[in-house]
């Protein structure tokens, strides 16, 4: 399985001033494996030390955290020694070991010839709880699902996915319905690293479901153990109002709609930790699309998305026969499986996600995000059907030299609007390539 976060950790071995590096992302985006696959490819040895189970390793943070005791204690514990050109070492799920984030700042000062990746799933609620943190000592590298680009290598359809690089249109019409057909798996599947390789290797729906299922009791179980115990109803309200919410013709989140009377400060924490864990993804309104977007946030109105499209077709419970049903599975919930896969997909891209709504009126932009010094606007069609009235009024408003309508039909530029095939979304990343 590629990852394309494979290449960015190959550039952060060779960087002149490389600090220490953390991957940051939900549990079962694959952290582990990748690390792991980075060690066993690009060095010599790998020191792998997973925290939260290995006790001899963690008591090593637990009182002096000087780099060269914990070299020695490291060199011990694996039985060689670790040249630093040719070790990686790998500390994982570092939240378990408070010392171990701590020491981070010291590798980086006094000893940046070692080679030190670490990960923590829950890392964000740590912090939030008043971890030290080592601030402006390391890197990080965000690790999302797969993306739908990473589900076709994965799913053996090099092919396409040479072609969508391409960026050759034209030739992408020939093989339109490859590219539906591949996309309406992904969003049935996913990109959660399990579920996507057992479809890859079997082609069976009920098992990806399965695994699905597993790794939504994971999450659920997580937030008995590590969240508050007054927080964890909320939690679980928060977590599977997501589909109802997202089905609402306007998907901005209703706190009334999890519970009668329910309002917002009672939610925020709940909220925050489900953000920390990287669980979910929160687009917030903004009041006009200027730079920088942030300045125009309005915080009191946003929409929540999951971390992943597969996890959110499990959670609503769409069955593997609405892909069987032509294109029944966009339109799915009014559209919103549709917009939650762009969300992850320009998540992914490292895009910032907004929208935007008319302060009077009907006119809503799914997507506002920022790509170099434009503002894009982006409007997410489930099927053909290529009206886009909001967009218009988007575009008689604030008159921006490019707005997006990505949808079912093919690709055309229409002067002021770049209609976009829904598995070509992720090119806006790139640009000046559309």
């Amino acid at each position: 399985m590629k990852r394309e976060a494979f290449e960015k950790l190959r550039k952060w071995k060779f960087e002149r001033n490389r600090k220490p590096l953390i991957l940051r992302g939900a549990r079962q985006v694959g952290k582990t494996w990748l690390m792991q696959e980075f060690g066993r490819t690009c060095y010599e040895r790998t020191i792998y030390a997973a925290l939260d189970a290995d006790a001899t390793i963690r008591a090593l943070f637990e009182q002096d955290i000087e780099p060269e005791r914990i070299i020695r204690g490291l060199e011990l514990a694996s039985g060689g020694k670790i040249a630093p050109d040719n070790t990686l070492i790998i500390l994982d799920e570092i939240q378990e070991a408070p010392g171990a984030l701590s020491s981070l700042k010291y590798f980086c000062e006094r000893m940046p010839q070692y080679h030190i990746v670490a990960a923590g799933s829950l890392l964000g609620v740590a912090l939030h709880e008043g971890t030290s943190f080592p601030v402006g000592k390391v890197d990080f590298l965000p690790l999302h699902p797969l993306t739908f680009r990473e589900f076709l290598g994965a799913a053996g359809k090099g092919n396409l996915l040479e072609l969508l690089e391409t960026r050759d249109f034209e030739l992408m019409k020939s093989f339109r319905q490859e590219f539906i057909e591949c996309l309406k798996q992904y969003c049935f599947v996913g990109g959660m690293p399990e579920a996507a390789a057992c479809f890859a290797a079997n082609r069976d729906y009920a098992e990806a479901r399965e695994i699905q299922r597993r790794i939504l009791l994971a999450f659920e179980m997580d937030f008995s153990k590590h969240a508050p115990s007054r927080e964890v109803p909320r939690l679980r309200m928060l977590w599977q109002g997501i589909p109802a919410q997202l089905a609402k013709e306007n998907r901005k989140f209703v706190y009334g709609q999890l519970r009668g009377g329910a309002r917002a400060k009672d939610y925020e924490m709940a909220l925050l930790w489900l953000s920390d864990c990287g669980l979910i993804h929160r687009v917030s309104r903004v009041s006009k699309p200027g730079l920088p977007l942030r300045v125009y946030e309005d915080a009191r109105a946003f929409k929540l998305y999951l971390l992943d499209v597969g996890l959110l077709a499990a959670l609503s419970g769409l069955t593997p026969g609405t892909l069987l049903n032509g294109s029944h599975v966009f339109t799915e919930f009014k559209g919103a499986l549709t917009e939650q896969y762009v969300c992850t997909q320009l998540v992914a891209a490292g895009m910032p996600l907004f929208y935007w709504t008319r302060e009077r009126g009907s006119a809503e932009v799914d997507f506002i995000t920022q790509r170099g010094e434009d503002v894009l606007p982006i409007e997410v069609k489930a099927e053909t059907n290529l009206r886009a009235k909001s967009l218009k009024v988007y575009q008689e408003m604030y008159s921006p030299s490019l707005s997006v309508r990505t949808s079912m039909a093919d690709y055309e530029r229409q002067g002021w609007l770049l209609n976009l095939p829904l598995y070509a979304v992720s090119l806006l990343a790139e640009e000046g390539t559309l």
